[in-house]
Parts: structure tokens; sequence; C-alpha cells
């Protein structure tokens, strides 16, 4: 049997640093129904300081994951941590509006660039049979963040100021720099911990499946932006991620409307989807692998969360039934996310899917800043939540559409077959 040392090793460093990460889009959600006392936000203005991160978000994801490709991951995240870590900071000091949406705007921007980059590192660790686990494993940082910080940002906002909750949450960033520094290689011959049985498996498996890949695959940088694939796989992404943190974002603000609880309450409440959500995961990705087929392992979830927004907005539902409605969509927009990742590397040589997935993140996190603001504008005009998730679900629909109609199953879908040695992986 293949040794295992790489899942212990780089995918729970890797969660905890993207968890921290994503604290940063979870704990606004969280703080901004308390921050008005210092200085009032309308629903729209709550929104732009939610979505405006995204826009700061694209700056550098092309950058950032032609660094990692051609220099080092590991570095590029490492330099990223630092910076994001004063931007969140900052984000507790702000005297008014307009600075607060120029530190969330300095946030996105310099947090833009981890995702790909550690894209890039994973497929340097992961072979194809294996990838679609190993994003997942990783990428329950998301739904684990807001498990653990959602709870944690409410009980800290019932005991300190909404500027201490953001200072006191960027920090943790710059101890775990360190923790990456020493504990994450860019590849396998780099990595003192590994045994070399595992470092000749992934080496030769992962040049195998580089040289398999038809002539089309190893496309220029320009070739790879232009590929209906990759077009396509933005379409996807934008408009699932739209749906997603339009969801996400304002999740909270929908557990507080239904409980009038405390901060900590609200805190507690927002984590249970998340658990869910960590199951349906793992549990999705492990089907993607087992059978490659990426293109059903993002459309059906998607499917199932619009029918969850759509019940859960278009009726009057008692509070346990809009709990676990919030549930089920939760559980939906996240399910994806393995399976979805696993595609770009399996179309494009390693060089040009540093560029392709750099662009996807890029515009489809777009979508980031859609969502939530989308929500707030329309829940001003029309005075009700309802219209905007509405047509959150009519955004997923189309990201579901896209998926299911357009990806093409001999590019997305692999061979059913998983060689014997990686399925005890």
């Amino acid at each position: 049997m293949i040794p295992r040392q790489r899942w212990a090793y780089v995918i729970p460093v890797a969660v905890v640093m993207y968890m921290l990460a994503y604290l940063d889009r979870t704990n606004v959600a969280v703080i901004l129904p308390y921050i008005g006392d210092d200085f009032p936000l309308s629903a729209g203005a709550k929104g732009l300081a939610s979505g405006i991160f995204f826009v700061g978000y694209l700056v550098l994801q092309i950058p950032a994951a032609v660094l990692a490709a051609k220099w080092s991951a590991r570095k590029t995240v490492l330099l990223l941590m630092i910076a994001w870590a004063v931007a969140a900071v900052l984000c507790g000091l702000v005297q008014n509006e307009t600075q607060l949406h120029l530190a969330r705007l300095l946030l996105g921007l310099f947090e833009g660039g981890v995702w790909p980059a550690v894209l890039i590192l994973l497929a340097s660790w992961f072979p194809q049979a294996e990838r679609a686990r190993a994003n997942a494993l990783w990428m329950t940082c998301l739904p684990i963040s807001a498990i653990l910080m959602s709870p944690l940002s409410g009980f800290m906002l019932d005991h300190l100021s909404w500027r201490w909750v953001f200072v006191l949450q960027g920090l943790p960033p710059l101890v775990w720099a360190v923790v990456w520094w020493f504990a994450v290689a860019d590849r396998p011959s780099q990595a003192r911990w590994i045994s070399p049985a595992e470092r000749d498996y992934l080496e030769t498996t992962l040049q195998a499946e580089e040289d398999a890949k038809p002539a089309f695959a190893k496309q220029s940088y320009r070739q790879a932006l232009a590929n209906r694939q990759v077009l396509l796989l933005i379409g996807v992404y934008f408009s699932w991620i739209t749906g997603f943190y339009g969801f996400s974002l304002w999740l909270p603000s929908v557990v507080k409307t239904m409980t009038g609880g405390s901060a900590t309450a609200v805190g507690f409440l927002s984590a249970v989807p998340y658990v869910l959500a960590l199951a349906g995961m793992v549990a999705c990705a492990h089907w993607s692998d087992r059978t490659g087929n990426r293109r059903l392992a993002v459309t059906v979830p998607l499917l199932v969360a619009i029918a969850g927004l759509l019940v859960g907005n278009l009726g009057h539902w008692p509070a346990a039934v809009q709990l676990m409605l919030l549930c089920v969509v939760a559980t939906g927009v996240h399910m994806p996310y393995g399976p979805f990742w696993a595609i770009p590397s399996r179309i494009l040589g390693i060089e040009a899917v540093a560029v392709a997935m750099g662009l996807i993140n890029a515009l489809g996190n777009l979508g980031g800043f859609a969502g939530p603001y989308l929500v707030g504008w329309l829940t001003d005009v029309t005075g009700t939540a309802t219209t905007g998730f509405v047509v959150l679900a009519a955004f997923l629909a189309v990201a579901a559409g896209l998926a299911f109609f357009g990806l093409k199953p001999t590019t997305v879908e692999e061979s059913a077959h998983v060689p014997a040695a990686t399925r005890h992986s």
C-alpha cells in the first residue's frame, strides 16, 4: 500500500491556513448587524462592505497563480498571509463607512491569490484519482470556519466591541505563517518528512498524468484563457458563487430575524447548516473520485440548493423548518467544491492551468460581490429579502444548467476505474 503521509501533513496545515482567511468573510456577516452604533449602515452599505472584498479579490488571482507555478506556492501564500493579517486588523480601526469599505477592499486584495496558489500546491501532491478528495478536504476549511468562528464571533460580540473582534481575529494568521513555513513544501522532492516510496509514487504518477494529457492541454497562457471549457467554467463559477455568497453572507441576518436572540445564539445557530455542509462536501468528493463523474457532482447539489432556497423563501415556515431549509441550501452550495476544482487540471497542463484557475477564481468570485449586494439592494427596494433570495436561486439554476449541458463528459469525467494503489489513499 502506498504511504499516505501527504494527507496528514499537507491538508491539515492548508485547512487551518485558509480557515483563518475565510474567517474574514464569515465574521463580517455576524459583525455588521452590530456595527451601527458607531456609524449607521443601510442594508445596501452592509452588502457593499461584504461584497467589495471580492473586487479586491480578483486583482492578484492570475499573478499569484503564475508565481505559485513558476516560483513557489509556499512562499507566495506566506507573503499573502502576512499582508492579509494586517488588512484584517485595519478593519477594526476604521472610523467611517468609507474606511470600512477600503479596509475590506485591501483584505480581498491580499487574500485573492491564496486560493489558486493552494490549488497549484495540491496539484503537485495529489494525482487525479485523489484530486477531488484532496480539494474537498482542503476546502472543508470553509464550513469548518463557519462552524467554529460564527459562534466565536457571536460570543466575542457579547463581551467585546466589534472593533476588538476584528482586531483579535486578524492576528492568528501571523502565528500560523510560522507553521506554514516549516510544515509545507512545494513538491514531494522538497519535503523532509515524506518516505522514499511515497515520493517515488507521486513523482512517477504525476509525471505520467502530465505526459498523457492530449496536445491541446499543453497550451500557452493565451490559448488557455480562450479555451471554451475554461470560459464555461468561469460562467458556472460566477453564477454559483453569486448564489453561494449571497446566501452565506446574509445567513446570520436571517437567523437573527428568526430568533431575535443574542449574538452568541445567532452565532451558534448560524453554524448548524455548515455541519451538514462539511459532511456533504466529503461525501460528494468521494463519490466523484470513485466514479470520475465531475459534471453530476457539480450539477445535482446545485439543484438541491435551488429547491431549498425557493421553498424557504416562497412560504411562511416555523423557525425550525426555516433552519432545516437553510441546512439544505448550505449543503447544496458547498458540495460541488472538490469535484469542480478537479476539472481544470484534467483538461490543461500545469502551467496553463495555473492561469486558468486564477482567471476562473477571479472572475467567478465577482459573484461574491454581486450576491451580497443584490440581496442588500433588493431588500432596501422591496422591504423584504425574499426577492433577493429568489434571484440567487436563478443564478444557481444558470450554474447548474451550464455545468450539465455545457461541460463535456469526455473531458470532465474521468474513467471510473481508480488504480488499486490510490484507492487506499
